[in-house]
């Protein structure tokens, strides 16, 4: 009697597991869905855009990070899944992508919400501050430091990344454009020091504060990727003019504006991303 009770528990957990296994895709699919896109893109996982090493690898291969991004910052409990395809490589990752590519563009929001996704990838370019001729000049360093707390001005978050320069000389590193697109905004603020903001075709806004100097240009220029804006620098922190109560760096900010209201992204993986597209620039041997 008790081997014949264990005989059909293990029968009813085969079944339970062969069926699971089937309805997975469907039960998986059928919960998935684009929330409002105006509410989904001022959610920590949009805002944050963090990625692994190897997907971003795979972006880059691909060449379609807006995509990639729009549907992995969905399958946000889905991770591992897609850490399992890019192990594998190949068709696997390839099938996976496909797969859910065809998922997603089906359903409601996705155009609206891949838009957003767009206005902060499609654009990118090149590296905002190019990589030295010579092999033995470093150019700069970064860490993810979002939301970092910052005091000056108040206690906030930071929302952006840090590019610190090698060498702590205001004015010496370049800093070129990231993206096509029109300056919007120069000039000074006490938290940015000079800075200058640029509207991209696809609706994203670049920031780039802490600027020694500008290149030629005024608002209302339009620009292309690789444009010269200026010098990285240590101005802010003060009235119009302060200077050096920090390192040389380059403040990069990333904005959206749903329904005109602003929303920072987080640009260190964006950064990373376009680590491998720097431009090359002559630096002065001596100073």
């Amino acid at each position: 009697m008790e081997r014949h009770r264990s005989a059909n528990l293990l029968l009813l957990v085969l079944l339970f597991s062969f069926f699971a296994a089937l309805g997975i895709p469907f039960v998986y699919q059928r919960s998935l869905r684009i929330p409002e896109p105006e509410r989904m893109i001022t959610a920590d996982v949009f805002r944050t855009q963090r990625f692994s090493e190897a997907l971003l690898e795979q972006m880059q291969k691909v060449g379609d990070p807006s995509r990639i991004t729009a549907i992995y910052l969905l399958e946000k409990n889905f991770h591992s899944q897609w850490a399992d395809a890019l192990k594998k490589g190949g068709s696997g990752w390839n099938e996976l992508y496909e797969k859910r590519l065809k998922w997603w563009s089906t359903q409601e929001n996705w155009n609206a919400y891949l838009k957003y996704c767009s206005a902060i990838w499609k654009d990118l370019k090149y590296f905002p501050i190019p990589a030295s001729a010579d092999p033995a000049e470093e150019t700069v360093s970064f860490t993810d430091s979002w939301m970092v707390e910052r005091t000056f001005g108040g206690r906030r978050g930071h929302e952006g990344t840090d590019l610190m320069t090698a060498k702590d000389i205001p004015g010496y590193y370049p800093v070129v454009s990231m993206t096509d697109g029109t300056v919007v905004q120069m000039g000074w603020l006490p938290k940015g020091g000079y800075r200058i903001g640029i509207l991209a075709p696809g609706g994203g806004y670049f920031y780039y504060a802490h600027l020694d100097s500008y290149a030629d240009i005024e608002a209302g220029d339009t620009i292309k990727a690789g444009d010269l804006l200026g010098f990285a620098g240590n101005t802010g922190y003060g009235p119009e003019g302060t200077k050096g109560k920090f390192a040389t760096h380059l403040h990069i900010g990333i904005y959206l504006y749903p329904n005109g209201q602003e929303t920072s992204i987080n640009p260190y993986w964006i950064l990373k991303y376009l680590e491998q597209t720097k431009l090359t620039y002559t630096y002065p041997r001596k100073l």
